[in-house]
């Protein structure tokens, strides 16, 4: 039996989710169900990866989603070190004991890893260059886990969202609901994208490499992000429009330049990315944007209004 064959010799096992409470794993375990095991801190941490061995021994998962990463990415121009275990010496650990144990590995990455300045939609083809500290260590560890794993993919995403966690939509509803106006960038260009969304084709995707013999072309570099463009400012707006529809006052929404809100690490100004090696390599696309955050939108207000419940 090859490599890549024994890689489905225990299709049946559990789906192990690197990341315990962050919004990814979260949707992960909501759409998984029992299949999906969480693990994280103070079980596993991405800074002690030398754990994983064991953890995977008991385990025995059939497929392995790494969805925890450091993700301040003002902090981690100050903090590159750190970033980089946690973004590339972790990854790059799991990836290689995944691989000896012939388990395929699901990494998640990010649009940081480009400096914007393309002006059209970023393809996994279009080389790299990240402008920021948190981009730098995200992309090499995208590197370190390629070379580690034969069975392994990079998933890339941006602006993630959810009805759970602390994201940007949450905040737009909470600030919307008390302040009478609301200023937000809108000259940076990306995909929102829905965690809930982004879950379901990583799912989908592990359903095929459990069920399938592995494939040369799985492995490699994959954009997934909601479908359909725009700015923080056009995510605001359709989140504050659907609050608005629910009841919730409309405040008025001023756009403003990148400038105008400085920050420490430079955001890419064009970050977006074409999914369309996702969906001729596994069939799989993302819903738009705008219906997955009126989606994400009613179920926050679903939750203010019964927070007992939530």
């Amino acid at each position: 039996m090859t490599q890549h064959q024994s890689a489905q010799q225990d299709a049946t096992g559990p789906i192990l989710v690197i990341g315990r409470n962050g919004q990814l794993a979260t949707s992960l375990q909501k759409l998984g169900g029992a299949r999906v095991i969480r693990i994280g801190r103070p079980e596993f941490s991405l800074d002690a990866p030398e754990d994983i061995g064991p953890l995977l021994d008991r385990i025995r998962p059939s497929v392995v989603i790494n969805a925890a990463a450091w993700t301040a990415v003002d902090l981690a121009e100050s903090e590159e070190e750190a970033a980089g275990r946690t973004n590339r010496s972790g990854p790059e650990k799991l990836a290689a004991e995944t691989a000896r144990r012939h388990i395929p590995f699901l990494h998640v990455s990010t649009d940081y890893v480009f400096d914007g300045e393309k002006g059209a939609p970023y393809t996994e083809e279009d080389p790299v260059h990240p402008v920021t500290a948190y981009g730098r260590t995200k992309e090499a560890g995208e590197r370190a886990v390629l070379a580690a794993s034969p069975l392994s993919a990079v998933f890339r995403t941006a602006w993630v969202y959810a009805p759970h966690g602390k994201n940007f939509v949450r905040t737009m509803l909470n600030a919307g609901a008390k302040n009478p106006v609301l200023r937000v960038v809108g000259d940076q260009k990306g995909n929102p994208t829905n965690a809930d969304d982004l879950a379901g084709v990583l799912l989908g995707v592990s359903e095929q490499m459990q069920t399938r013999p592995w494939q040369e072309n799985w492995h490699g570099i994959f954009h997934a992000v909601g479908s359909g463009e725009g700015t923080w400012y056009d995510l605001a707006r359709e989140a504050l429009e659907e609050a608005d529809r629910l009841g919730q006052k409309m405040p008025d929404l001023q756009a403003i330049q990148t400038a105008d809100w400085p920050t420490p690490a430079k955001r890419p100004a064009d970050s977006r990315l074409d999914t369309a090696k996702l969906a001729r390599t596994f069939g799989l696309t993302l819903p738009d944007w705008r219906e997955s955050t009126r989606r994400t939108v009613q179920s926050l207000m679903e939750e203010n209004r019964n927070p007992a419940s939530s």
